[in-house]
This record gives C-alpha cells, structure tokens and sequence, in this order.
C-alpha cells in the first residue's frame, strides 16, 4: 500500500503533466489523485505504519484536517487576491502602469517586467506578486506565445525575489518564524545568489528573443462599462487594492493572523468602496464592474487544482515518503550544498512547503545552529527550484490557471533558463559565503 501511494501519485502527476495531449483536464486529475492517495492510506494504514505506529482512522483524520487548514489557508488567499487583482482589472487601474510603459521590444519590456516582479515579490509575496504581473501582462501582450514566455519569466523572477526576502516566500517564512534565519541575514546573504537566480535567463533571453511585442486591442475585456469610470475611480480602486496587498505582510505582522485574513480583509474594504462608487448608477450599468460580478471570472479550476496536489502531497508526507526521501537524500549525499541542491529539484516536484518541514524535522538546531549557512541555502533552493517546472511553486500554479500555460511547453522553453538560474545562484553562494 506504501508503494501504491507513490506510484498513484507518480501516475498523477503524469496526467497532469499531459493535460493536452490526453484532453483531461489538470484540476480533474490532481482532486482524484488527492483523493486516491488519501483513500489508500485510510484502507492501508495497518500496512503502512509500523506496529504501535498505526495512528487509527481517527489519528488520520486528525492530520488530513490539520493540513486542509493550511492548504484552505492558501486557497483563500489565492481566491482574495484573484478578486483585488480582476477588480482593478475591470475598472483600468493598472493603466496607471501600462500607460507608462512605452516600450514594445520585447528584451527591453522582458527586463523592466522581470525587474518589477523581483522586487515586488520580496514586499507582497510571489503568489500574488504572479497573480499582479500577469494580469498586468494581458495588457500588454497580445500574442499567446510570447504572452507564455513572459509569464515564464515572471514565475522566475517571482520565486527568485522571495528567496531574499523573510516574508517573500512561505518556505523562508517557515525558517524564520522557526528562528532557523534572521532577517538582516538571510537578506545580506540571499539577496546576489537571488538576483543571479533572475539576471542569467534574462540575459539568455537577450539573446535568444527578436522583435517587438504587438500590444492588445484597447478595448477592456469583460463588459462595455468602461465609460462609467472616471479617471478619480479608477486611482482609488487601484490605489486601495494594491495598498490592500500590500498591506498583508504588515498586517500578519501585527496580528499574527494569518496572510489569508488580511487578504479578506483588504477585499472587505474594497467591496464596500466600489459599492458606494457604483451606488448612483443603476444594476445594468454597474454590470461586469460589481465585485459579484467579478467573482464569476476567478478560476475555480485552479483553484481546484492547488487543492488536490497540496492534498496528495499531505497523504505522501503523513504516510512518511518526504521523510524517508529526505532521509535517503541525507545518507547518499551527505555535503549541505548536493543536499540542499536536490531539495530544491524536488521542489519543482512536490510542494516545497513539506519538503523544508522535513528537512527542518530533520536537522535540529544543535546540528546546524541559527544563520548556518545550511539554512540560507534551503532557503534559496527551495525557493527558486520550484521554477524549473511551472507546477514547482505557488507563482507557477499561479501563472498556470491564469494563463493556462501547458506544462509541456513550459519544460521546453523555461526548464533550462531557469536551471541556468537556479545552479548561477548556487555558485554564487558558494563563492560568496563557502
């Protein structure tokens, strides 16, 4: 039954990997792989678990629970920035950018989008930092090829700018709450390896792209409502829901709530003011404007998706293969750099997030104390592993539903730019800090 778990699970992520080629649906295939994985080890458990180690049915719903609180957590998260990032869509307000951005060459406009998300994403975090510039880059980009390319470099420099950062991404949140890095530290220390991690595919695309990129229609999609905006409301929505973002990481500071909340709550404050906005105008003319009406165009697939592979990694992780392949990393590898290395590969692989939780279970304090450099580089690699596959990090499942980007052409065309990122930076630690 052990060995079942791994193969359905292998078979899974198969499927969704040849979305296209099978015509099914990745979000169809991730819930019944979730569901799989979980039903197996209920029916197997007294095979899996050792004697005395079995935890009951009870024990197991225990922890099923425990990890739908934070995959819920994420979940509705991903939904409340959606809809503060599709309502500053409908009412124009990342005009405020794209009417500044004036070029159309598609290495120039690559750099200025790579740059923009790499900063942004150590303040927000890289999820909505994702969600952010790819809405920005619909307004861009006209053309689907390129449209993919550049959301590719957004998931890089996304997972490479919350590397740096100790609220940036949730596995470096993770070592920091735990005292395992400092935020003076991990920032000193992170931050060149990071800025390599983007700057290398940048300069592979330098070479590799040709051309200017064809800008869309100037028409807004989703309704005809455009002229009931004026230029006043359109700076207070974007005003208010970029402030509304940014906001979370203070306020998570301040509460210790968690990130979902002050989401909910940014979403709260914004529905009310585009309520009292729209107020004088009748229900027709508020049309697609209205955050009702805006909640229709989240994409619940992906949604859907994020929950059935975060589930099928909480049966792999409860069950005990994260700790035994982090145990067989441990003992074939042995140097910090080759571990953590392979950590990050996995990454791109199942979730980062029970990865570093295993990792973090299995190296106490007293082994690697607080700011050891085995710390900083589990931070970085599990951070930016996850771009060598779009499904590897939160930015890329993200970027994923948004675009529906095939995970195939992502392999062909991002896998080895990011590589090139990903092993720069690791060499740049190396040098900085061995």
């Amino acid at each position: 039954m052990f060995s079942l778990m791994a193969v359905v699970f292998v078979v899974g992520y198969l499927a969704i990997a040849l979305e296209h080629p099978l015509r099914i649906n990745k979000a169809a295939s991730a819930i019944l792989t979730g569901a799989l994985v979980w039903t197996i080890l209920m029916l197997g458990q007294h095979s899996i678990f050792p004697e005395g180690e079995a935890h009951g049915h009870e024990g197991l719903i225990h922890h099923l629970l425990e990890h739908l609180g934070d995959i819920a957590s994420i979940l509705f998260f991903l939904m409340g920035a959606m809809t503060i990032v599709e309502l500053i869509d409908v009412h124009e307000g990342f005009r405020v950018i794209t009417d500044r951005i004036s070029s159309t060459k598609k290495t120039t406009l690559l750099w200025v989008v790579g740059l923009i998300t790499f900063f942004l994403s150590s303040v927000l975090d890289n999820l909505t930092t994702a969600i952010v510039m790819c809405a920005l880059l619909r307004k861009l980009i006209k053309d689907k090829e390129t449209l993919w390319l550049f959301a590719g470099v957004v998931v890089i420099a996304a997972n490479a700018g919350g590397a740096w950062s100790p609220i940036g991404d949730v596995t470096t949140i993770m070592l920091w709450v735990g005292g395992q890095v400092t935020t003076v530290n991990i920032i000193m220390r992170l931050f060149a390896p990071s800025l390599v991690a983007l700057l290398l595919p940048l300069v592979w695309f330098t070479f590799t792209l040709k051309g200017n990129v064809e800008r869309p229609d100037n028409v807004r999609q989703g309704g005809h409502h455009g002229g009931n905006i004026t230029q006043g409301e359109r700076n207070l929505v974007f005003g208010l829901g970029v402030g509304a973002l940014l906001f979370v990481p203070v306020f998570k500071a301040i509460t210790h709530l968690p990130p979902f909340m002050g989401v909910m709550l940014g979403l709260g404050v914004l529905w009310v003011v585009t309520e009292l906005i729209h107020m004088k105008h009748g229900v027709d003319q508020r049309g697609d404007l209205m955050v009702t009406a805006v909640l229709r165009r989240i994409d619940l697939p992906s949604v859907l998706f994020f929950l059935g592979i975060l589930v099928a990694v909480a049966g792999l992780q409860v069950a005990g293969h994260l700790t035994l392949l982090a145990q067989g990393l441990d003992k074939t590898l042995g140097d910090i750099y080759l571990i953590n290395g392979a950590i990050g590969m996995l990454s791109s692989i199942v979730d980062n997030v029970p990865l570093v939780a295993a990792a973090m279970g299995m190296y106490p304090m007293t082994q690697f104390p607080s700011d050891h450099v085995f710390w900083e580089l589990l931070a970085f690699c599990a951070g930016t592993g996850g771009s060598l596959l779009i499904i590897g990090s939160a930015a890329g499942v993200a970027a994923m539903g948004i675009m529906h980007i095939d995970f195939i052409w992502y392999i062909k065309k991002m896998t080895f730019p990011a590589a090139l990122g990903y092993f720069g930076g690791m060499l740049t630690f190396w040098l900085m800090w061995h």
